[in-house]
C-alpha cells in the first residue's frame, strides 16, 4: 500500500513537472512574441524596426529567439519555488515548528506520551506524522517490555520508515531547481555568443560597419547574459533556502527520535532499580 502510494505520488509529480515545463516555455514565447514584439513598441509600428526610446520591452525582444527560452526558465524557477514553498510549509505543520518541538520534547521527557501524540495530531504535517509514528511504536515496545537496545533499534527503524514515506515529497522538483542553475547560465551564454556573432558579422561587412546590426548584436548578447544570470541567481537562492528548510525538518524528526529512545532507556533503568 505504501509503495503504491509513493509510486502514484511520483507519477503525479512527474506529470505536473512535465506540464509545468512545457507551459512555462510556451508562456515565455507568447510574452516574447505578442507582448514584447508588439508593433507599438517599435519605430514604424513593426517589430523589425528599432525600439522606441526607453522601451525596454522592445529592447528585450531584440535579444533574439533565445529570450523566450530564458523567460521560460525564469518562469520555471518562480513556479517551482512557489510550489515547493507551499509543500514544505505544509510539511512543517499548522503551528510554529520550534514551539511544537519544545512542547513534544517536554511531554516525552515527562513521560506524557499521550500528550505528545495529541500535540502531533494538532500540528499535523510530515514532521508531526513521523514523530507520532515513533511515539506509537514507543508505546508498543513499552508494552512488550523490550530491552533498551532492542527498543532503540525498533524505534529508529519506525522513524526511518515514516521519514521515507513523508520526506521524499519535499525533495521533489528540487532537482529541477538545481538544474535550472546551470541551464540559466548556459542559455544566457548561448544568447551572448549568438549576439556577439551578429555583432562581429556587422563589423565584417564591407565598407562602413552597419551600426544598427552592431548595436542589435551587442544588445542581444547583454540582454541574454543578464536574463541568464538572473535566472541562475534566483534558482541558487531558492534551492539553498529549501534545502536548508528540509534539513531543519529532518533534524527535528531525528531529535525527537533520540528523545524518545532516551526516555525509554530511563524507563527501563527505573524498572531495573
Amino acid at each position: 500500500m505504501a509503495n503504491a502510494k509513493k509510486q502514484g505520488g511520483s507519477n503525479g509529480g512527474s506529470a505536473f513537472s512535465a506540464i509545468t515545463i512545457v507551459a512555462c516555455i510556451f508562456i515565455g514565447w507568447v510574452i516574447w512574441n505578442f507582448i514584447m514584439g508588439a508593433g507599438s513598441n517599435f519605430e514604424g509600428g513593426v517589430n523589425t524596426g528599432h525600439p522606441l526610446p526607453g522601451n525596454y520591452l522592445a529592447m528585450v525582444y531584440k535579444g533574439g529567439p533565445i529570450v523566450p527560452v530564458l523567460m521560460g526558465l525564469l518562469l520555471m524557477v518562480v513556479v517551482f519555488s512557489i510550489e515547493r514553498f507551499f509543500v514544505i510549509s505544509k510539511a512543517a505543520g499548522k503551528g510554529n515548528l520550534d514551539s511544537f518541538m519544545r512542547s513534544v520534547q517536554s511531554s516525552i521527557t515527562s513521560g506524557d506520551i499521550e500528550g505528545a501524540i495529541n500535540a502531533c495530531d494538532k500540528q499535523q504535517g510530515s514532521v508531526a506524522n513521523a514523530i507520532k509514528s515513533a511515539l506509537i511504536k514507543y508505546q508498543e515496545v513499552k508494552k512488550e517490555g523490550l530491552d533498551s537496545e532492542q527498543a532503540a533499534e525498533t524505534i529508529h527503524k519506525e522513524i526511518e520508515e515514516a521519514t521515507s514515506l513523508e520526506m521524499p515529497m519535499l525533495e521533489k522538483n528540487l532537482t529541477i531547481l538545481s538544474t535550472l542553475v546551470s541551464l540559466g547560465t548556459l542559455a544566457g551564454l548561448l544568447g551572448t555568443v549568438t549576439g556577439m556573432i551578429k555583432a562581429f558579422g556587422a563589423l565584417a561587412t564591407a565598407g562602413t560597419p552597419d551600426q544598427a546590426l552592431l548595436a542589435n548584436g551587442i544588445s542581444e548578447a547583454l540582454i541574454n547574459t543578464a536574463t541568464g544570470i538572473s535566472t541562475s541567481a534566483l534558482a541558487i537562492i531558492t534551492y539553498n533556502l529549501f534545502t536548508s528548510k528540509i534539513d531543519t525538518l529532518t533534524y527535528s524528526i531525528d531529535e525527537a527520535g533520540s528523545t524518545i529512545v532516551n526516555t525509554y532507556r530511563k524507563y527501563r533503568g527505573t524498572l531495573k532499580n
